[in-house]
């Protein structure tokens, strides 16, 4: 279980973004305002920190910078400001990620997720199983139907992103940004070409799909048979 720290102002995000989070078993604590978030960071010491920008008192660019001065904990930047300058400025004073509102509470929670086992502080994973196919995160081992599967290391990274998001679409900008870490964007390209290399070795193909289901101008899911 992540202990995090929601800052954010508005009351009724606050209030959903903690209620998704505790339904997907973490620990929240709140702020609405920016100084008050950057005393709850240093005084509990949260897992992990989510900003908002658009605070009332000081601006979020601010707190996080001010926050760095003091502290490492990973903070992801959640806010409606979508400007690459925006993005670029924050990942640059320290944010580990940086999500643009409007966003799905699965989408924040693998987000959380993601930062924590990039920086060796989420717990550990067991296996995940998905129909007849395993796939170990600790051991970055995967099996289909008790066969072991002879994966690159990001085939294996892609499949296990999937894997934690089974029966849900997701995006290939999340893919990119996730898997590839390339928060700002990159070429779709490249996951497809993945995507087809995971599939041959699955025993399938784009036509005839059994676990990677591709939903147009949408993305993927990993689903059973």
């Amino acid at each position: 279980m992540a202990h995090l720290l929601v800052v954010e102002d508005d009351p009724q995000l606050r209030g959903a973004l903690v209620r998704a989070l505790r339904d997907r078993g973490h620990a929240v604590a709140t702020a609405p305002t920016g100084m008050a978030g950057l005393d709850a960071a240093v005084t509990h010491r949260p897992d992990l920190v989510v900003l908002d920008l658009g605070l009332p008192d000081v601006d979020g660019a601010r707190v996080l910078r001010m926050l760095r001065a003091v502290s490492d904990v990973p903070v992801i930047v959640a806010t409606a400001r979508d400007e690459e300058p925006e993005m670029v400025a924050a990942l640059g004073d320290g944010a580990d990620d940086y999500i643009v509102k409007p966003f799905g509470a699965a989408q924040l929670d693998a987000r959380v997720k993601a930062v924590l086992r990039r920086l060796g502080t989420a717990e550990p994973e067991g296996p995940i199983r998905v129909g007849g196919l395993a796939v170990d995160v600790a051991g970055r081992e995967v099996s289909l139907d008790g066969v072991r599967l002879d994966l690159t290391p990001r085939e294996f990274d892609l499949l296990a992103h999937l894997a934690r998001r089974a029966g849900q679409v997701v995006s290939r900008r999340e893919l990119l940004a996730e898997v590839w870490h390339q928060p700002l964007g990159g070429a779709d390209k490249t996951v497809d070409v993945h995507l087809s290399w995971l599939r041959r070795k699955l025993g399938e193909t784009a036509q005839r799909p059994r676990y990677l289901h591709t939903v147009r101008t949408v993305g993927v899911k990993l689903a059973a048979p």
